[in-house]
C-alpha cells in the first residue's frame, strides 16, 4: 500500500483545509519544492499534488508551484484540481507529471476521460470525492445525484490507472478514515482504491492496510504529518508492511 502525502497548493503555499472549505485554511509551508524534497527524503515513493485554487476556477492556477515541486521531486507526482479538458490534461503530462487526477470531468464529460485513459494509460487516475453519499464536483461546491460505487462501475474497464476515494466531511478533520466505505467500494472494482479523507493515526493507516487484499492500493495523508501527529518514517513502515 503506497503512502501519498499531500501537498495542497494555495497561491502558491502548501495548506489544509478544513472539509474543503476554502475559508478554513491552515498554511505550513511557502516553500511547496522544500516540502516536496523532504517529503523524498524520508522515503515517499510518490506525491499527491491538489491545486485547489485550479479545482475551484476550473483551470490551472499554482503552475509554477507545481513545476517547481516536480523537478525537485525526482519521485512520480499526481496531480488533481482544475484540470476539465483535453488540453489541460496533455499540457501536465508533458510537463512530467506522472498521472492527472479527474474528478469534475468525471462527471461532465465522461467520455473524455475514457478518452483519455486509452491515450494514457496508467496516467488518469478517476478522482471521486463524495459528501452524504453523493459526489461532489467544481472544488466540491456542487453535489451530484451520482453515489461513489454507480460513478466508479461506469469507469471500470477504462483503465484508469487508480480511484482517489475521499471522504470530503473528514477531510483535513483528523477524525479518521472512512476505512468501512472505502473498502466496500474496492471490493466491488478491479481498479485499485487510494483512500483519503480523516487519516490521523496509525491505527487508521493498519485498518487500512488490512484491507490491501480487498483493494485498498494507497492512501493520501495531510494534515496529520504536517502537524506531527503522525510520524512519517513510522506511516511508511506501516504502509509497506515494515510494522504491524
Amino acid at each position: 500500500m503506497i503512502l501519498y502525502p499531500a501537498i495542497d497548493l494555495k497561491a502558491g503555499q502548501c495548506v489544509r483545509l478544513l472539509r474543503g472549505k476554502m475559508s478554513e485554511v491552515t498554511v505550513f509551508s511557502d516553500d511547496p519544492a522544500g516540502q516536496a524534497r523532504r517529503f523524498v527524503a524520508a522515503g515517499c515513493r510518490f506525491l499527491h499534488v491538489v491545486d485547489l485554487d485550479g479545482a475551484f476556477a476550473g483551470k490551472p492556477m499554482n503552475r509554477d508551484a507545481v513545476a517547481a515541486i516536480v523537478a525537485a521531486a525526482g519521485v512520480p507526482v499526481q496531480l488533481g484540481g482544475g484540470i476539465r479538458d483535453r488540453a489541460t490534461i496533455e499540457f501536465w503530462l508533458a510537463a512530467d507529471v506522472a498521472r492527472v487526477i479527474l474528478g469534475t470531468l468525471a462527471l461532465s464529460d465522461p467520455a473524455l476521460v475514457k478518452a483519455a485513459c486509452r491515450a494514457y494509460p496508467g496516467r488518469i487516475v478517476l478522482g471521486i470525492d463524495v459528501r452524504q453519499g453523493r459526489v461532489a464536483v467544481e472544488g466540491w461546491t456542487r453535489a451530484s445525484a451520482r453515489e461513489a460505487l454507480d460513478l466508479a462501475l461506469e469507469f471500470e474497464d477504462a483503465g484508469a490507472a487508480a480511484i482517489v476515494y475521499t471522504d470530503i466531511e473528514r477531510d483535513g478533520a483528523l477524525s479518521g478514515a472512512n476505512v468501512e466505505a472505502t473498502a466496500a467500494l474496492a471490493r466491488r472494482l478491479t481498479t485499485g482504491v487510494i483512500a483519503s479523507g480523516g487519516v490521523a493515526t496509525l491505527e487508521d493507516l493498519r485498518r487500512l492496510k488490512a484491507h490491501e487484499a480487498d483493494g485498498i492500493a494507497g492512501v493520501i495523508c495531510g494534515r496529520a504529518l504536517y502537524d506531527g501527529r503522525l510520524d512519517l518514517a513510522q506511516a511508511l513502515a506501516v504502509c509497506e508492511g515494515r510494522a504491524c
